[in-house]
């Protein structure tokens, strides 16, 4: 069958539609990488910690990421979190109380995030993109506090522990906090990924389990202590 002369002309411009959104994509990517670099290269070294945006302020891992919040903040560290609500709003709360720098690089989403009000006002950044965002957390975090959560939080402990693994980024302490709901997962990494000889006996020492916020700072304290810090890559 033909193509008539029009529907190769509508199919051109098309094409040519979708390569100019594309363009136009590349460069608001590019303004979120400058913009995010920016910023986060002012902040003092910061710790991220990870967990769901659904943990309401009673839940004991939200009262428990205010205190180890608190905790890194004595030691000197900065907290960074995704900005919103749940254990984000909680280590941010953590870092304020204690008079610590307290960062929040945020994501746009249609449903439940929205700006916590315990960030420092010259340490919010709103990103469109989850890749750029979290890039921002790879390149700037000193450590990693992981918490109970979803997808998300499952998500960032794997990609962190992989760059970590493939020496694609620096190692840094990551400290996995909640042993109760942790647990099962660690016991399935061990019977299986383990076992498999997927994983090295190594790969597990990439991070501790404590639900100590003392301990939890510390372990991040004395890895860094001594050390100059940088950029993760």
């Amino acid at each position: 069958m033909k193509t008539t002369t029009n529907e190769t002309l509508n199919n051109t411009k098309q094409e040519l539609g979708a390569s100019q959104e594309d363009l136009w994509r590349v460069f608001r990517i590019m303004a979120e990488f400058v913009e995010g670099f920016e910023s986060m290269g002012k902040i003092k070294p910061s710790i991220a910690v990870f967990g769901s945006a659904r943990t309401k302020s009673s839940n004991k891992y939200y009262k428990l990421s205010v205190r180890v919040a608190k905790e890194l903040s004595k030691k000197g560290f900065g907290i960074i979190t995704g900005g919103g609500p749940g254990i984000m709003e909680a280590a941010n709360k953590g870092a304020h109380e204690a008079d610590g720098s307290s960062t929040g690089v945020n994501i746009e989403l249609p449903h439940e995030q929205y700006a916590n009000p315990f960030i420092d006002r010259d340490k919010l950044l709103n990103f469109r993109y989850f890749f750029v965002r979290k890039v921002m957390f790879f390149k700037y975090a000193q450590g990693y506090i992981i918490m109970p959560g979803g997808f998300g939080t499952i998500d960032e402990f794997f990609e962190v522990l992989t760059l970590i693994q493939t020496g694609k980024t620096e190692r840094v302490p990551i400290v996995v906090m909640g042993k109760e709901y942790w647990q099962p997962l660690m016991s399935w990494l061990k019977k299986y990924m383990l076992d498999f000889k997927f994983i090295e006996d190594f790969d597990m020492e990439l991070f501790k389990l404590t639900d100590d916020p003392k301990e939890a700072a510390q372990i991040i304290y004395d890895f860094h202590k001594g050390k100059k810090i940088t950029p993760n890559f």
